[in-house]
């Protein structure tokens, strides 16, 4: 095997963009590389215990993949779905497509069936991998008009057997046969189409993002650039593949650089996992962070004062650690109490997460500064990036040895931004997509005539480093002419665990008011100190309990400016969540379905 250069004791092998040309030349050439090498690591319900797949045993499952696809009847440019949850087989299913020359459509497990419809006939997809038989049956009542689909496979069949009367069922097991006459590598032009992706958009329909294997290739290849990944290092994946962010960083980087993935069973057995895999990398959305916080402050508000000074104390003192390291701040006289503090607080924070964990990079929203800084006062390196999925998606994100979390870091090698009217952000890179899949007008608005993608985020750029200050369509312009982001607003309000979900409205009104969704944890203790019955939603109008959390909210927004401020709140307790079409699969708020649903509780805030 071909090793690089050792680091620290730790070995860097990395494949170049020009050496895999394509996407499966990379799965290929990682193959040639690390045959015997750990590769991927998934929970085996069945066996009741991890498993491990090698890079030669990969190989050998994508060239079975292979063989049946070839029986398909499929050309090169045909598209393919996958409706898959994390696990080797998304991998084998990709390779498999890529090495044959066909185009993956990536589609999320909890999206609504009318939109994962609409996108299998925008696509005018061929073939469709679900998860399981329960999924499709839920899928194909929308799909009675599309009649391209071809063939539809069943990953998990359980005890199912193709009784649907469909024609083009099959289950996996029974479809795949036991071996493959070898692997195909697709090499040919790079920048081909390689995969349509459909961003998950707050507004209208999707839209299919057309990414070419040199967009994902250069964009994985920049950002090993900028942060070091080796081969000893263990990645544990549990945002959607179907996330742009996780493609690309959690499986296309990692292939790359050599290092292990290991798939998490699932959100709710997160932290089991962290415990079992004790992971080196991790690739989240602020989401992940904000409920760890969330529970760290609620187990903190339950312990004697002592300890919730303690606490404080280790977050202030790491803190100030953290900026003499960064070269931010010079020396404190507080700091030797810093080993101290880490072994009676910070390890114990960082033992949550495995005890090894070198980096967290946080993508997709925005992530509190307040949540940031915290992490990284406990010796949590969590790095904040930005990118979309038309940039495929990393368009910066911070370095270890330079973090500034309150910006999302400088671009990353090859990229070119600026900022145009209205301090919009305009982004120049090698993974700007190729354009939206039929929608000539749309890749216009996108991309103008001079290359520049323009992002629909607000940006300032202060000393090489990018910094969001908010979404052009989301800023709120108050009656007195006032712009307000309310992005800032909302993660200041959510800070604190009572509220669960926060927006933040106010479009051509006086004054500002917010939708709050208490914590459905913390709502029935809450209503008892109040004397609420916590199955009435009338209790929600209490008015102690409304003045309890105006007092949290202004509490929240004290450091903001004065016309900031949100005088008025509306209480729910039910969430916003994909099901309910209040959320995008990327768990981003559809703010304008939010203000529909309710719409009289909004009138009614501004009534007086």
């Amino acid at each position: 095997m071909r090793m690089g250069k050792k680091l620290q004791g730790r070995t860097e092998d990395l494949i170049t963009v020009e050496q895999a040309g394509t996407l499966s030349g990379l799965f290929a050439r990682r193959l040639a590389r690390s045959p015997e090498r750990e590769a991927y690591r998934a929970y085996e319900r069945g066996a009741g215990r991890w498993v491990s797949y090698s890079w030669r045993e990969m190989g050998e499952w994508v060239a079975r993949w292979q063989a049946a696809l070839a029986g398909e009847g499929l050309r090169p440019g045909d598209r393919v779905a996958l409706q898959l949850r994390n696990c080797p087989q998304w991998v084998m299913f990709d390779q498999a497509c890529l090495g044959l020359g066909l185009v993956v459509v990536p589609l999320y497990t909890d999206d609504r069936p009318d939109n994962i419809a609409y996108i299998l006939r925008d696509a005018d997809v061929k073939l469709l991998l679900v998860q399981d038989l329960g999924r499709w049956r839920r899928l194909a009542p929308a799909l009675r008009e599309h009649r391209g689909l071809q063939r539809v496979l069943i990953a998990d069949s359980g005890h199912a057997q193709e009784e649907d009367g469909d024609p083009r069922l099959r289950m996996l097991g029974q479809w795949l046969p036991d071996s493959g006459a070898g692997m195909r590598s697709s090499g040919g032009d790079p920048h081909r189409l390689a995969s349509i992706v459909y961003t998950s958009g707050t507004t209208g329909r999707p839209k299919g993002v057309m990414l070419s294997h040199h967009n994902m290739l250069s964009v994985s290849h920049a950002g090993l650039t900028a942060l070091d990944v080796y081969l000893e290092d263990i990645l544990l994946s549990f945002l959607p593949l179907s996330h742009t962010l996780e493609r690309t960083a959690g499986y296309y980087v990692p292939m790359m650089a050599g290092a292990c993935v290991a798939y998490a069973r699932s959100v709710p057995q997160l932290a089991e996992d962290l415990q079992q895999i004790r992971p080196t990398l991790m690739v989240a959305v602020p989401r992940i962070f904000e409920r760890v916080h969330g529970r760290i402050r609620e187990q903190l508000a339950k312990r004697p004062a002592p300890a919730r000074w303690l606490f404080e104390l280790a977050v202030a003192v790491g803190w100030r650690r953290f900026l003499h390291r960064q070269r931010r701040a010079g020396w404190h006289p507080l700091l030797p109490l810093w080993p101290l503090l880490e072994r009676l607080v910070a390890a114990k924070i960082q033992a949550r997460l495995g005890g090894r964990l070198r980096m967290a990079v946080s993508g997709g929203a925005p992530l509190s500064a307040e949540i940031a800084r915290v992490f990284l006062g406990l010796g949590v390196n969590v790095l904040q990036g930005y990118g979309l999925t038309e940039t495929s998606p990393q368009v910066s994100v911070n370095r270890l040895d330079d973090n500034r979390p309150e910006s999302v870091g400088p671009p990353l090698r090859g990229i070119e931004v600026r900022t145009g009217a209205g301090d919009e952000l305009l982004v120049k890179s090698p993974g700007v997509m190729l354009g939206y899949w039929n929608n000539h007008a749309a890749t216009a608005q996108m991309i103008d005539a001079d290359g520049w993608l323009h992002t629909g985020d607000c940006a300032r750029i202060e000393e090489g480093f990018i910094y969001i200050t908010g979404r052009i369509k989301d800023i709120l312009v108050l009656s007195n002419g006032e712009k307000v982001p309310p992005g800032d607003l909302e993660m200041a309000i959510a800070l604190d665990p009572l509220f669960e979900q926060v927006l933040v409205v106010g479009e051509g009104q006086p004054f500002l008011g917010a939708f709050i969704v208490l914590s459905g944890d913390l709502w029935p203790g809450l209503a008892q100190e109040h004397g609420l019955d916590p199955q009435d939603p009338a209790g929600l109008r209490d008015p102690a309990l409304v003045a309890m959390v105006m007092r949290r909210v202004r509490s929240a927004l004290h450091d903001f400016p004065g016309y900031a401020k949100v005088r008025r709140v509306h209480l729910l307790l039910e969430p916003w969540t994909v099901g309910n079409d209040m959320l995008t699969p990327t768990l981003k708020v559809k703010r304008a379905r939010v203000l529909e649903r309710h719409a009289e509780a909004l009138a009614a805030m501004y009534a007086e």
